[in-house]
């Protein structure tokens, strides 16, 4: 049998989803191991074996593809741990990297400092080069320059070299001169230029782009060559892809060389998979949520197609590439509930991780955890937790919960909890409001996708307090990212700056320029084993009106770019300004501004038709999967009552279940509120769904509409 296996490694555990050629699929978790994620890989795929009652050899062997989702680059960046950083830019702008823009993040905060900087001032290095702003060399570059840099590259033991000039963006030669140069010189050495990274006009955007490629390049470069080494001891065969954060994958080879389009990597996914499950549902729109161990992850899927964004940040380093727009927030199982010093309670960011983790794991943590929280409100079975493979501490938790969080507020140990429960239901429905009300959609019109292990007993009260009426819980949740890497393409983005105004637009300029896009993505896709009949091409421009700062990112057809169909692109403009801003210029016959041509390139890949996890049992009645009954926190009551705990891996058939209730799985368990009840065995999903908002049930409003406002 061959096998597709999708891994993604996050901060508490590694998620396995294995699929056969027969339709068959096995879902496995273990522990992340932090200190080097390619021993929880590798050791995942050992235990898959044993699972499976294969040898390691022969179950290598039938593995074709592995799609793995990695947080390398971004715990690289979160940690401030990547390679030991050189820049070389034009004279006069070495700090432009640490001023950024100008722009106080926090401008009323006169404690506020600034991010610290990728690169140090003394490893910032200049040289007398100048590029003019029509794109022609005033003053030539100089390799002796050049060379007195390298010696003091060595002298500094640098790891890693960025190179961003002035103006670079049109006309890349400078650059590229001292990028050959410096390989050549320095070949042991991680090196990159901004002509092949981010060749876009806004200067920050680029060199923190570019600096941030060659900081984490070296250890992603290192962490991909020792990966592929130890799966080479495996004896393994097959094709290993890497997601990017843009929503596709590509080969370890690229991903070595322009290591920053896997800064997001891992949750990168999520929206991938919610986009197919809303699909199956008959929905166009719709928001996923993934809370995972250590972080909680908010997407949008507009259209059927996931958002991006070229305005990103991670830990305050800008990166203008082209990723999913994902809000992340530090609200996972892991989070620690803590008192501020003004007595109140706080949940996270900081979190147990795995290692010693909540204090339920048993692993040495002190700290009450958000897991911890779950456990005390009966949410989680003690002995049942991943299917009994963790067994939990119960008793552990309680006196630390007590002692560290409820006597200091004067409350025992299940109040406490109930307020670490509110309090990180609040903090992630305000992700939830960032990544949709802040970008100028209604929630209340989108379909919620739950995601991650910990994410379907706190759908519930994020869904209330934002008045969504219907959430999904895949049967591949815990493992949403790893499944999700199954359904990607190879994906490749691309960036010519262009600006004028539309009335002083070349055509032929433009169009050479698109035709270069394309030529490039061709030439990377058929290195990669993409026919070039395989490849699909969806053209956007960046565009404002003159006058504004801030541009629209507008998808066109292929077809309007190759005919110029200027008034078909000014009346979609018109169409988006109006519903990002809520006005449009057009009766006022402002100009428009061309200001970046971008080309987004996918080449087709063979790729699962199916998401749905295997089951073995189907129950006949849905009193069969009644495992018995247990006192859980029913936030609608705000008390502990009985409640009836299903096993949801004994749900295949269509039930309806009312709340509240408890649905237990061996790697996940949902809870059903009073306010909501749910219909499972729906297209290998259970969902769940607001009484109050939809009287009538999930079937009911299927029927009129794909698509739904309250």
């Amino acid at each position: 049998m061959k096998y597709k296996l999708g891994i993604d490694v996050g901060g508490t555990f590694t998620d396995f989803f294995l699929v056969g050629d027969d339709g068959s699929s096995v879902i496995h978790k273990i522990l992340s191991t932090p200190e080097d994620s390619s021993v929880g890989f590798i050791t995942g795929i050992k235990e898959l074996a044993e699972k499976l009652e294969i040898e390691n050899e022969e179950f290598i062997q039938g593995i074709d593809t592995i799609v793995h989702g990695t947080t390398v680059a971004t715990n690289a960046l979160l940690t401030q741990n990547g390679a030991k950083t050189a820049l070389i830019t034009t004279k006069g702008f070495r700090d432009a990297l640490e001023m950024r823009r100008g722009i106080r993040e926090e401008r009323y905060n006169n404690r506020y400092q600034n991010v610290k900087p990728m690169v140090p001032r003394q490893f910032r290095y200049t040289v007398d080069e100048r590029i003019d702003a029509e794109g022609n060399a005033l003053n030539a570059l100089d390799l002796a320059e050049v060379d007195v840099i390298i010696d003091k590259i060595k002298a500094n033991e640098i790891e890693a070299v960025a190179v961003c000039f002035m103006n670079s963006y049109l006309n890349g030669d400078h650059e590229k001169q001292a990028v050959e140069y410096l390989r050549n010189k320095l070949p042991e050495l991680f090196v990159c230029g901004s002509y092949e990274v981010l060749p876009s006009v806004r200067f920050y955007e680029r060199v923190s782009t570019t600096c941030m490629n060659a900081y984490i390049g070296v250890v992603v470069e290192r962490y991909l060559k020792s990966l592929l080494g130890k799966l080479d001891i495996l004896k393994f065969e097959g094709k290993l892809l890497i997601m990017q954060s843009n929503g596709g994958v590509v080969t370890p080879e690229v991903a070595c060389k322009i290591a920053a389009v896997t800064s997001l990597s891992g949750p990168a996914a999520a929206p991938i998979a919610g986009a197919y499950y809303a699909d199956l549902l008959g929905y166009k729109n719709c928001i996923t949520m993934d809370m995972g161990g250590t972080s909680f992850d908010a997407s949008l899927v507009v259209n059927g197609q996931c958002v991006t964004s070229t305005d990103g940040e991670i830990n305050r380093y800008r990166i203008a590439l082209p990723t999913l727009d994902i809000v992340t927030i530090g609200a996972g199982g892991g989070s620690i509930g803590w008192i501020d010093s003004g007595g109140l309670l706080k949940m996270g960011p900081q979190s147990a991780g795995s290692l010693p983790g909540p204090i339920s794991y048993d692993r040495g943590g002190e700290q009450p955890a958000c897991t911890d929280a779950d456990l005390l409100l009966g949410y989680l079975d003690p002995d049942f937790f991943a299917g009994g493979k963790y067994p939990l501490n119960k008793e552990k938790t309680v006196e630390l919960t007590e002692k560290n969080l409820g006597a200091p507020m004067g409350m025992d140990a299940q109040n406490a909890a109930a307020g670490m429960y509110r309090i990180i239901n609040m903090n992630m429905a305000q992700g939830v409001r960032e990544v949709s009300v802040e970008r100028g959609y209604d929630p209340r019109e989108f379909l919620m996708i739950c995601a991650g292990g910990a994410g379907s007993i706190h759908a519930g009260e994020i869904c209330r307090e934002l008045e969504i009426p219907i959430f999904v819980v895949p049967s591949v949740a815990p493992i949403f990212c790893a499944a999700g890497m199954l359904l990607g393409d190879l994906k490749h983005d691309y960036i010519r700056s262009y600006m004028c105004t539309f009335s002083t637009l070349e055509s032929q300029n433009f169009l050479q320029l698109f035709e270069e896009m394309k030529v490039e993505a061709i030439a990377t896709l058929v290195e990669e084993g993409i026919g070039e009949s395989q490849i699909k091409y969806y053209p956007s421009l960046d565009l404002r009106y003159v006058g504004q700062y801030h541009e629209v990112s507008l998808e066109v057809e292929v077809d309007d770019i190759l005919s110029m169909n200027l008034d078909s692109m000014k009346k979609s403009f018109h169409a988006e300004h109006n519903r990002r801003f809520g006005y449009e210029l057009s009766e006022e016959g402002t100009e428009l501004e061309v200001i970046n041509l971008k080309l987004r390139a996918i080449g087709e890949i063979e790729k699962l038709q199916s998401l749905s996890a295997s089951t073995t049992n189907d129950s006949a009645t849905l009193e069969s999967a009644i495992k018995g009954k247990r006192q859980a926190y029913v936030p609608e009551k705000d008390e502990m009552q009985e409640v009836v705990v299903y096993d949801g891996d004994n749900l295949s058939s269509s039930f309806i279940i009312e709340g509240p209730a408890i649905i237990e799985q061996i790697n996940t368990t949902i809870f059903l509120g009073e306010s909501y009840n749910c219909e499972t065995g729906i297209e290998g999903a259970i969902v769940v769904y607001n009484k109050e908002l939809l009287p009538e049930g999930f079937r009911k409003l299927k029927v009129s509409s794909s698509e739904f406002r309250i």
